[in-house]
C-alpha cells in the first residue's frame, strides 16, 4: 500500500431501507442475504437452503416478484413480499444506434441518473456500466468528467446495470428449461461514469453477485475492470474481485498525463507501472490492457509511441495496448487524430511485439461512445457555452 494519504470521497451513502421501510435483496452477498432473512423471521437452520433458493430466483431467473418464487411455501412468499423487495434502476430511455449499440439512461434512488451502454458484435455482447455517478477524476479529454461527482453506485445499483440490461435482451432463462451457453450479455466491462476504485467495496460485492455460478455466472476473465490508476487498489482488485484490469494510460510522459488524467499527480507513471509489474494475475493469457485515446498533436508522436513501449518492456508487463481514437463531445478541448497518424502509432507497438487494436468506435450517433457519456438531463441543462466553459475553453 501506498504510505500517501488513504483514499477517500465526500460521497453520500445511500441506506438500504427503501422509503416504505422494505429491504432491497439485490446488491446483498449470499452472507447479507442470509443474515436479513434471519432477521426478519427465517428459521437460522433454514436459511442457508432459502439463501440459495432465493439467488437463484433473482439472479438465474431473474424473478421480482416473490409471488412466482414456486419452490418456496406460500406463507413463506407472503412473508418475503411483507418486508422485502426486489428493484433494479429504472430505464428512462433507451437509444439503439444504427450500429445495433444501446445507451440507456437509467434512474436510480435521490433521481440520480446513470448511464450504461451494450455494444453487440459477432463472437461476444459487451456491457459497459457505471459505478458513480458523475466523476471525480475531471480527466480533460472525457465528457463524463465535466459532470462532478454525485456519490457512489450501491452495490445493488451496479449489478442492477447488469440485470436491467438482460431485461432489455429478454435473456432470463425460462425455469427449468435446458442451459443455453449462448449469451446476448457475455461480457461487462466498469469502463462507464466513474472510477470504478475510489468505489471499491461495491463494485467488489456486484461483480462478485454477477460471477456467481448460481446466477448471472460469468466469469472473471469476463469482466474488466478500467481505472485511472488508483494505485493502491490495483492488488486488492487481483485478490479480491480476480477480474481482468484495464489502464486508462493515454500519455507517456508525466508531464502530459498529469493532464490529461489528473490523478498521476498522485500517482505518476512510474508508480503505476510499478504496480502493475507486481499485479498478481497478469499472464501471458490475462495481459492488462493499457487503453490509450489518440489526441491530435497531443499524445500520439512516433517518440511517444516508442516510449510507451519503454514504459511496458522495462517493467516486464503482459500488455496489449488498445488504440481509442477520441470521440469529439461539445466544446472538447481536442482533436481526434487523423486515420494515417493513428496506423502509423499502432505500427509501431505492433512491430515492437505487442498486440495494437485500433478500437472501432461504436455507438458514437447517440453519444454512446467511449469517454461520451454523460447523463441527457445533465446535459440539457447546460448550455453549450457553460460545457465549453468547464472544458477549460470558455
Amino acid at each position: 500500500m501506498s504510505p500517501k494519504a488513504p483514499i477517500t470521497q465526500d460521497v453520500m451513502t445511500i441506506p438500504r431501507k427503501l422509503p416504505e421501510g422494505k429491504m432491497n435483496l439485490v446488491g446483498l452477498t449470499r452472507d447479507q442475504l442470509r443474515a436479513a432473512l434471519i432477521e426478519h423471521g427465517t428459521p437460522e437452520k433454514q436459511a442457508k437452503m432459502r439463501t440459495g433458493q432465493i439467488w437463484q430466483w433473482i439472479y438465474q431467473w431473474g424473478v421480482r416478484d416473490f409471488g412466482e418464487m414456486t419452490n418456496l411455501a406460500k406463507a413463506y412468499r407472503a412473508q418475503l413480499a411483507e418486508h422485502f423487495v426486489i428493484e433494479i434502476p429504472e430505464v428512462v430511455t433507451r437509444q439503439v444506434s444504427e450500429d445495433g449499440t444501446r445507451k440507456y439512461l437509467c434512474r436510480i434512488a435521490g433521481g440520480h441518473e446513470v448511464e450504461v451502454v451494450y455494444i453487440p458484435e459477432e463472437d461476444r455482447g459487451t456491457l459497459c456500466i457505471s459505478s458513480q455517478v458523475g466523476c471525480t477524476l475531471t480527466c480533460s479529454f472525457c465528457h463524463t468528467g465535466t459532470q462532478k461527482l454525485v456519490r457512489n453506485l450501491t452495490a445493488a445499483e451496479i449489478v442492477g446495470q447488469v440485470m436491467m440490461a438482460r431485461d432489455d435482451l429478454e435473456e432470463w432463462p425460462t425455469p427449468g428449461a435446458p442451459k443455453d451457453e449462448t449469451r446476448l450479455l457475455s461480457n461487462i466491462v466498469l469502463m462507464g461514469m466513474g472510477e470504478p476504485l475510489y468505489n471499491f467495496e461495491n463494485v467488489r460485492d456486484a461483480m462478485k453477485i454477477a460471477m456467481d455460478p448460481e446466477g448471472i455466472s460469468l466469469s472473471r476473465r469476463r469482466i474488466t475492470l478500467s481505472t485511472s490508476g488508483v494505485v493502491p487498489e490495483i492488488t486488492r482488485t487481483a485478490e479480491e474481485i480476480g477480474c481482468l484490469l484495464a489502464i486508462s494510460f493515454h500519455a507517456t510522459t508525466d508531464e502530459t498525463r498529469d493532464v490529461l488524467v489528473p490523478i498521476n499527480k498522485r500517482w505518476n507513471i512510474e508508480e503505476l507501472l510499478q504496480a502493475l509489474a507486481s499485479y498478481p494475475n497478469a499472464s501471458n493469457s490475462e495481459r492488462i490492457t493499457f487503453e490509450y485515446v489518440m489526441l491530435d498533436g497531443v499524445n500520439d508522436s512516433d517518440e511517444d509511441a516508442h516510449r510507451l513501449i519503454d514504459h511496458i518492456k522495462r517493467h516486464n508487463i503482459p500488455a496489449k495496448i488498445n488504440l481509442i481514437p477520441f470521440n469529439e463531445w461539445p466544446g472538447a478541448p481536442y482533436k481526434r487524430s487523423s486515420n494515417n497518424r493513428i496506423r502509423a502509432f499502432a505500427n509501431i507497438i505492433y512491430q515492437a511485439g505487442y498486440a495494437s487494436p485500433i478500437r472501432k468506435t461504436r455507438g458514437e450517433d447517440i453519444m454512446a461512445a467511449c469517454g461520451q457519456l454523460k447523463s441527457a438531463t445533465e446535459r440539457a441543462r447546460k448550455s453549450r457555452k457553460q460545457i465549453e466553459s468547464e472544458a477549460g475553453l470558455g
